[in-house]
C-alpha cells in the first residue's frame, strides 16, 4: 500500500465494535442504563456555561436572548442527530474518533482524537480552577470569609502559589472514577438532580418578579444581535456528546446512545430557554453587565426576593454543576484514550483494564494527572478557550462521517437513522464551519501549533505503532 492509502485507511466497523470493551487485563463492564447515559451527558453540558454565558449574551441580543439559545440549540441539533446515528452504528467507547476511523482513515481519527485531548484536557482544567472561584465566593456568602489567594490562584497570578482548590476537584473527581463507571454515573446523577433542582429554583423566584414590561422592545438590537448572541451560547451546548464515550459500558448501546444524546440536548435546552425568560423576566436587560458576570443568577435571585439567602442556594448549584462537569469531561477523555490506545495509536497503558474495578485505572490516574498540573500551576487564560475549536472540528468530523457512511456501506445496521439525510449532516457541517470561521485569531494560532504538535507526535509514534498499519507492513 501507498503512503497515503495507508494515512486514509479506515477500521472496518465490524472489526471496532466486536473489539468494544476489551482491553488488556480485562473488560470494561456494561452498566449504565439509558437514564445514567441521559444523565452523562446532561452533567457535561449543564455547567458554567448557564451561570456565566447568560450575563455575557443577554447585552449582544436583549430580551430576544431566549431565541438565541434556541438557535444555538437548532445548529447543536444537526450535529446531535448525526452523533446519535453513529453511536447507535459504531457503538463504543472512542466517540468521534472511532466514527472518523471508521470513515475517514487513520490520520483523520488521529486528528480527531488529538482535537478531544485538547478539548477535554484542557476544558476541564479551565472549568477546575472555575470551581474554585465559585466555591470562594459561596464560602464568602455563607460565612463571610474566603479563601487564601496563594492557594486558589496559579503561579504569575497576583498572590498565586498552587490552585489547590482546582486540584483538589480534580482529586475528588478521580476517587470516584476509580470505583467503576456505574459508581460514576451515580454520583453524577446526584450531582446533575441538584443542578436541575437549583435552576427550577431560580425559575421559580425569578417569575416571582417577573414583569412583561422588561421584554419590551424584544429585539432591540435586530436580528445581528440575536445571531451574535447564539454564537456565543452555542458553547454552552457543547458536551451532549459525553454519552457517546460511554459506548462499551452502556447496557444496550444500540438503543440507549441514540436517545441519551437526543434527550440530554432536549433537557438543556428546556433548562437554558426557561433560566433566560426568567431572569431577563426579573431584571431589566440594559442593566445586564457583560463585564461581571460569574454571579449575574445569584444577584437576579437576591434582586427578586431583597435578600441573600435565593442567590447562596444558585451559588452552591454552581459549584455543583462544575464538580459535574469535571467529572464526565475526565471520564470521557480517558474512553477516548482507551479506544486510541487499544488501536495502537498510544501507549498501551492507557487501555489497561482493572480487574476488580473493571475500569482503566493507569489511564485515569494519568489524565487526572496530567489536569492537576494544568489546573494548579499554569495561568490558562485564552489557551482555554482554544478547546472550542477542536469540540467544533470534532462535530465537523461526525457530521461527513454520517455522510460517508451512508453512501459506502448503507447495508449497516442502524438502530437511528439521521432525519432528513443528507440534508441534516450538511447543514451540521456547514454551521460548525461558520461557527469556527468566527472564532478569534489567537484561537486558530493555538490550534494550529496544537494540530503541528499532534502530527508529530503520530508520525513519530502512532504511525509505526499502528495495530491497523502493522497488518499491511
Amino acid at each position: 500500500m501507498t503512503l497515503a492509502q495507508r494515512l486514509f485507511r479506515t477500521k472496518p466497523t465490524a472489526q471496532i465494535v466486536a473489539e468494544g470493551g476489551r482491553g488488556e487485563g480485562g473488560e470494561l463492564r456494561r452498566t449504565m442504563s439509558l437514564w445514567q447515559l441521559t444523565l452523562f451527558s446532561v452533567g457535561a453540558t449543564l455547567g458554567t456555561g448557564i451561570f456565566v454565558i447568560l450575563g455575557q449574551a443577554v447585552p449582544k441580543a436583549g430580551p430576544a436572548v431566549v431565541l438565541s439559545f434556541v438557535l444555538a440549540a437548532i445548529t447543536a441539533l444537526f450535529s446531535a442527530l448525526s452523533y446519535a446515528e453513529l453511536a447507535g452504528t459504531i457503538p463504543v467507547s472512542g466517540s468521534s474518533y472511532s466514527y472518523a476511523y471508521a470513515t475517514l482513515g487513520e490520520l483523520i481519527a488521529w486528528v480527531c482524537g488529538w482535537c478531544l485531548m485538547l478539548e477535554y484536557a484542557v476544558s476541564v482544567a479551565a472549568v477546575a480552577v472555575g470551581w474554585g472561584q465559585y466555591l470562594n465566593s459561596f464560602l464568602h456568602s455563607l460565612f463571610g470569609w474566603t479563601l487564601p489567594t496563594a492557594i486558589i490562584a496559579s503561579p504569575g497570578q497576583d498572590g498565586g502559589v498552587i490552585n489547590l482548590a482546582a486540584i483538589l476537584i480534580v482529586v475528588l473527581a478521580t476517587w470516584v472514577l476509580l470505583y467503576g463507571a456505574s459508581e460514576s454515573a451515580t454520583a453524577n446523577a446526584v450531582f446533575v438532580l441538584i443542578k436541575i433542582v437549583v435552576l427550577v429554583f431560580f425559575c421559580v423566584v425569578a417569575f416571582s418578579a417577573f414583569q412583561a414590561k422588561n421584554f419590551t422592545p424584544f429585539a432591540p438590537l435586530g436580528v445581528a444581535g440575536i445571531t451574535a448572541a447564539a454564537s456565543q451560547v452555542f458553547f454552552s451546548y457543547i458536551g451532549f456528546d459525553a454519552a457517546s464515550t460511554a459506548g462499551e459500558e452502556a447496557r444496550n448501546p444500540k438503543r440507549d446512545l441514540p436517545l441519551a444524546i437526543i434527550l440530554s440536548l432536549a433537557i438543556v435546552t428546556v433548562l437554558y430557554v426557561l433560566v433566560a425568560a426568567a431572569a431577563v423576566g426579573a431584571m431589566p436587560w440594559t442593566q445586564f453587565d457583560p463585564e461581571s458576570t460569574e454571579a449575574s443568577l445569584a444577584q437576579i435571585a437576591d434582586l427578586a426576593t431583597g435578600s441573600t439567602w435565593a442567590g447562596l442556594i444558585v451559588s452552591f448549584g454552581a459549584v455543583i454543576a462544575i464538580a459535574s462537569v469535571v467529572l464526565t469531561v475526565i471520564y470521557g477523555q480517558t474512553r477516548i484514550l482507551f479506544a486510541m490506545s487499544r488501536d495502537g495509536l498510544i501507549p498501551r497503558v492507557f487501555q489497561k483494564v482493572n480487574p476488580r474495578h473493571q475500569v482503566p485505572v493507569a489511564n485515569t490516574l494519568i489524565v487526572a494527572g496530567f489536569i492537576s498540573v494544568l489546573a494548579g500551576f499554569v495561568p490558562l487564560g485564552q489557551l482555554a478557550e482554544a478547546t472550542s475549536i477542536g469540540t467544533l472540528f470534532a462535530f465537523l468530523i461526525v457530521n461527513i462521517g454520517v455522510l460517508v457512511l451512508r453512501y459506502r456501506s448503507p447495508e449497516l445496521p442502524r438502530s437511528f437513522r439521521t432525519p432528513l439525510f443528507p440534508l441534516t449532516p450538511v447543514l451540521g457541517a456547514i454551521f460548525c464551519a461558520l461557527v469556527m470561521a468566527g472564532l478569534a485569531g489567537v484561537t486558530w494560532l493555538a490550534f494550529g501549533l496544537w494540530m503541528l504538535v499532534g502530527l508529530a507526535g503520530y508520525f513519530l509514534y502512532g504511525f509505526r505503532k499502528s495495530r491497523l498499519n502493522a497488518e499491511v507492513v
